[in-house]
C-alpha cells in the first residue's frame, strides 16, 4: 500500500480496534475502564503506531505483525498525555478538542487510568505469541528505557525544572530528546526488531527516527505560536505561559523553520540507498513534520 491516505486510514480502524478490544477483554473496575477508554479514543493520527507499521513496510515484512506493539506504544502516550494534563502538569483543561481526563473523571481516576494504560502496555507486549520470546523481551527492555527515567519521564521531569530559566540550545534537545524523541525512536526501531532488520538498516532507522523526533518537537513549538487553535484541539501559547525555552524562542520563527526543514532533510538521507520499501515512511516523515495539529 503506497498511498499515504489510505494507509493511514487503514492502519487506523486496526489500531483503533485494537485499543479497544485489549481494554474491554480485561476484568477492569467499569470507571477505571471508561476513563481509559475515554482518552484513547478521543482520536489523534496514531503517528508512533502508524510509524511501527510504515516501518514494518518499509523493510517487507506484513504490518499486521506489529499489532500488539504498536498497541502498547499508544497506551504508553496515551497515559503519558494524561498526566501531562493534570494540574500539577500543564493544567490543560483540553485534549484533542475534548475534555481532558481528568475534568471528566477527577484527578484521582485519571491518575489511575493512566497508571492502567502504562502496565497494560507492557501485559500486551509480553503476550503477543507471534512473536518469539527473545523478541517480546526486547521489545519489553526498549519502551521500558524509551518511556521511563532515561526516557520520556526522565524528559519530563527536565522539561519541568527548565521552566522560568533560559536554557542553551542543546539543554532545549536533550530535553526533547528524551521527552518526545524516545517514543518516536521506539516505533521505529521495534519494528526493525520485529523484522530482523540488518544492523545497518537498523542503524539508519534510528537516525531516521532521531530527525523525525527532533523535526516533531521543532514543529509543536512552531504550532504552539502560529498554530490555528480550532485545527489543534487545545489552546496555543502555552509555552510561553510557562516561560518555557522553545525552539522559535532560541532560533527565531524563520530560524526554527530552517531547522525543521534541516532535521527532516537528514532522516529521509538516512534511508536513501538502503533496500527500504519507504515510500509511506517517507511521507510518513513529512506529516509529521509539516502537520497543522
Amino acid at each position: 500500500m503506497q498511498d499515504l491516505t489510505l494507509f493511514l486510514e487503514h492502519y487506523k480502524k486496526v489500531i483503533d480496534a485494537s485499543l479497544f478490544t485489549e481494554i474491554n477483554k480485561r476484568n477492569i473496575e467499569s470507571k477505571l475502564k471508561e476513563a481509559m477508554l475515554y482518552s484513547v479514543q478521543a482520536g489523534g493520527k496514531r503517528i508512533r503506531p502508524m510509524l511501527v507499521f510504515a516501518t514494518l513496510q518499509a523493510l517487507n515484512v506484513d504490518p499486521m505483525r506489529g499489532v500488539k506493539t504498536a498497541t502498547a506504544l499508544e497506551m504508553i502516550h496515551t497515559y503519558s498525555l494524561i498526566h501531562d494534563d493534570l494540574p500539577a502538569m500543564d493544567n490543560d483543561d483540553y485534549r484533542r478538542g475534548k475534555w481532558t481526563n481528568h475534568k471528566v473523571y477527577g484527578d484521582a481516576t485519571a491518575i489511575l487510568a493512566g497508571d492502567a494504560l502504562l502496565t497494560l502496555a507492557f501485559s500486551i507486549l509480553a503476550e503477543d505469541v507471534d512473536l518469539s520470546f527473545e523478541t517480546r523481551i526486547a521489545l519489553i527492555q526498549q519502551i521500558s528505557f524509551s518511556s521511563g527515567a532515561e526516557g520520556m519521564v526522565g524528559g519530563q521531569q527536565a522539561d519541568i525544572e527548565a521552566e522560568n530559566k533560559q536554557i542553551s540550545l542543546d539543554e532545549l534537545a536533550s530535553i526533547h530528546a528524551r521527552k518526545t524523541g524516545e517514543l518516536l525512536i521506539f516505533a521505529v526501531t521495534s519494528a526493525a526488531e520485529i523484522a530482523e532488520a540488518t544492523p545497518e538498516q537498523t542503524k539508519r532507522l534510528h537516525i531516521f527516527a532521531e530527525n523525525i523526533g527532533i523535526g516533531f518537537q521543532i514543529s509543536d513549538d512552531i504550532l504552539d505560536v502560529i498554530g490555528d487553535e480550532t485545527k489543534m484541539g487545545k489552546k496555543t501559547g502555552g509555552d510561553a505561559f510557562l516561560n518555557k525555552s522553545t525552539y522559535p524562542g532560541l532560533l527565531t520563527l524563520d530560524g526554527a523553520k530552517r531547522a525543521l526543514n534541516e532535521h527532516v532533510s537528514i532522516a529521509k538521507s538516512a534511508l536513501s540507498g538502503h533496500d527500504f520499501n519507504d515510500v509511506i515512511l517517507i511521507k510518513l516523515a513529512d506529516l509529521i513534520a509539516f502537520r497543522e495539529n
